[in-house]
C-alpha cells in the first residue's frame, strides 16, 4: 500500500518555507512520517540560520524595501505619491459599481453600516484625480498602502495586503501605451519576466493583467469607463494596481505568500515560532 503526505504535513512544510515534491510516494506510513520529520528538522535549521543572518545584518523588511524602491523609481518618472484614508464610505464603493448583488461586496470588512476598510485604492484616487484635474492638465499619481478583503481563494490571497496603484489622467500618450509602459516600469524594479493577458473584470469590465509564471500580480485598465461619470471624470486615463506581496513572493521564490506579508510569525521569510 502506498501513501502520500497528509494535509497537515504538507501545510507544515509550506509554513516552514519548503516545497512539496508530489512525485514522492511512500511504501508505508512509517516511511512517510520519517521523511516528514527529516524535512521539518532541515527546514527548522534553515529558518534559524535565516533569522540569525537577518538579525546580525540589521536588514530592512523586504516589503518595506520593495515599497521604497518602487516609490523612488516612480517619482523619477514624474508620479506624485499620495497617502489616503484606509476607512472609506459605502458611497465610494457604490460609485465603483460595488453595490447590492456585486460579488466583491461580500469581501468587504465593514466598520459601520456606512464605512468600511478599503478593499482597493481606486475610489480614493478617483476623488483626488477629479479635484487635481481642475488645476493641472495631466495627473500622475501613485499610492502604496494596505487594502482589506475577506479572502478564501487559496494560498495566493491575503485578507490584509499591500497595493501599489498608479494612474495617469489625460496622459501625454495613448492610454494603452501608458498602461503598458507603467506595467514595465514596476516589473523592471521587481526584476521579473512577465506577460500581459486580457481578462474580464467584475469592476472594470475588461482588464490588462500582468502575470508571472501563471500568477496574476497586477490588473490594469484604461478609461473613460461608464463608472467615470459618477466620479466626475471624462478624460482618458490609464491605471494599474499591483499586489506587492505576490510580487515579493515571486522575487524571493517563496511558496507561501504569508511568509512575505505583514506578520507576527515571519521575519523576512523565516518562520520565528520554531
Amino acid at each position: 500500500m502506498s501513501t502520500d503526505l497528509t494535509t497537515s504535513q504538507n501545510q507544515r512544510i509550506r509554513e516552514l518555507g519548503g516545497t512539496i515534491d508530489k512525485t514522492i510516494i511512500f511504501s508505508t506510513i512509517d516511511d512517510r512520517d520519517l521523511y516528514f520529520q527529516e524535512q521539518v528538522k532541515s527546514l527548522q535549521s534553515r529558518n534559524r540560520q535565516r533569522i540569525l543572518e537577518t538579525m546580525d545584518g540589521s536588514q530592512r523588511n523586504s516589503l518595506a524595501s520593495l515599497e521604497s524602491d518602487l516609490s523612488n523609481v516612480l517619482i523619477t518618472r514624474g508620479f506624485t505619491e499620495v497617502k489616503t484614508p484606509m476607512i472609506i464610505s459605502a458611497s465610494s464603493l457604490t460609485k465603483m459599481g460595488i453595490a447590492d448583488g456585486h460579488p466583491l461586496l461580500n469581501q468587504v470588512f465593514w466598520v459601520t453600516p456606512k464605512k468600511c476598510m478599503r478593499p482597493m485604492l481606486a475610489p480614493n484616487l478617483y476623488y483626488i484625480m477629479r479635484h487635481l484635474s481642475r488645476t493641472v492638465c495631466t495627473v500622475k499619481l501613485f499610492e502604496i498602502g494596505p487594502c482589506f478583503r475577506k479572502e478564501s481563494k487559496g494560498s495566493n490571497h491575503l485578507e490584509e495586503f499591500t497595493m501599489l496603484n498608479l494612474v495617469e489622467l489625460a496622459p501625454e500618450r495613448e492610454a494603452m501605451e501608458a498602461l503598458r509602459d507603467d506595467a514595465q516600469t514596476v516589473m523592471d524594479v521587481a526584476g521579473l519576466q512577465y506577460k500581459l493577458v486580457v481578462e474580464e473584470s467584475e469592476v472594470y469590465g475588461r482588464t490588462l493583467d500582468v502575470e508571472v509564471d501563471g500568477v496574476e500580480v497586477a490588473s490594469g485598465a484604461i478609461g473613460p469607463l461608464p463608472m467615470d461619470e459618477a466620479h466626475g471624470i471624462d478624460e482618458p486615463w490609464a491605471g494599474i494596481g499591483f499586489g506587492l506581496e505576490r510580487i515579493l513572493m515571486l522575487m524571493k521564490n517563496q511558496s507561501n505568500i504569508k511568509s512575505v506579508a505583514r506578520s507576527l510569525i515571519y521575519l523576512n521569510g523565516a518562520r520565528i515560532d520554531i
